[in-house]
């Protein structure tokens, strides 16, 4: 677990010496050279007891398309597939990381995805965290390299695998129709989209889950951010309080999650974050995917985030 948890902790830093803070943490190196890496990969492989540090050095340094022109050189100068012969080197959590690293992040959601819907029962919280915290074009993507994956349509298995108001809501959000942001601020709408979903929630006994669920899936995210904000003029309680007095289960959760990553998406993993480490058993199914799912995307703002809520770094707490 050590080696994993500094793999982890080195996603974290890969930016340390930029002068202008970036959202991803995991860049292009420059000065690459794939053949070079292949090569030092290969001899990692073949040491006796595997030299997992050097495979753990090359591959946290680049990017995921560096990753796959090292897989392509890797395979003509060993004549096997790297990603068969890291399975058969590495095992437990550092190989899980690694297959991942090996990845595109829409792959990797994917994958996660279905792995949350395979077997007997749902793995709900995983499905939750990635469905409601991807933007609409993360989700077009997920979805093509879902079925190119699993020659099924993503939004098939889910309604296969859930039920209810939370199998509607999940479905409204794969369906990406989600307006685009825009410049003009329609203030009219604003209003109404706040009144009604105080209308349907706390106003009235009884909650109108279907008009909920349509603003939050359809609305553009710097709208609902302004309705959100114009609610509290209506309702007593802000959204995040309204939606845990008016729904439970994985409904409650997935609306949080929605709202939150709304509010501000980085805070919402940091909190998930620190939330799956002070877990007894640290959880560290979550901590690995939120680390590889964001590694090129925004961990640079989570680890922002996590500094400045939790007062000690993100990478410090990983490592302990």
């Amino acid at each position: 677990m050590a080696l994993v948890s500094e793999f982890l902790g080195q996603l974290t830093i890969n930016l340390g010496g930029a002068s202008e803070p970036k959202y991803p943490t995991v860049v292009p190196v420059a000065d690459f050279d794939p053949e070079r890496d292949a090569a030092r990969i290969e001899t990692a492989i073949k040491t006796k007891g595997v030299d997992e540090q050097t495979i753990i050095d090359v591959l946290t340094k680049r990017s995921y398309n560096q990753r796959r022109e090292i897989a392509f050189a890797y395979e003509r100068r060993a004549k096997k597939d790297m990603i068969t012969a890291l399975k058969g080197a590495l095992s437990g959590s550092l190989e899980t990381v690694i297959l991942g690293l090996m990845k595109s992040t829409s792959q990797y959601d994917a994958t996660e995805i279905k792995a949350s819907m395979k077997g007997l029962g749902t793995d709900e919280e995983s499905l939750i965290e990635i469905l409601c915290s991807r933007s609409s074009e993360e989700l077009v993507d997920i979805k093509k390299v879902y079925k190119e994956l699993f020659k099924k349509e993503l939004e098939k298995d889910v309604a296969g695998d859930t039920s209810g108001h939370f199998a509607k809501l999940l479905l409204a959000l794969v369906k990406t129709k989600r307006d685009d942001p825009s410049n003009v601020v329609d203030y009219e709408k604003i209003d109404q989209d706040a009144r009604a979903l105080f209308e349907a929630g706390v106003q009235n006994k009884g909650t109108d889950v279907a008009t909920w669920i349509s603003i939050m899936s359809e609305r553009s995210v710097p709208h609902l951010q302004k309705v959100f904000d114009r609610y509290k003029s209506y309702s007593p309680y802000d959204m995040q309080e309204s939606i845990r007095k008016e729904v439970k289960g994985d409904l409650e959760k997935s609306f949080l999650t929605l709202v939150q990553c709304f509010e501000n998406k980085q805070l919402y993993f940091a909190n998930r974050l620190h939330d799956a480490m002070k877990s007894k058993g640290a959880k560290e199914k979550v901590v690995t995917r939120i680390m590889v799912s964001r590694c090129e995307v925004d961990l640079m703002k989570i680890r922002s985030e996590f500094k400045k809520q939790y007062g000690k770094s993100l990478y410090q707490t990983i490592a302990v």
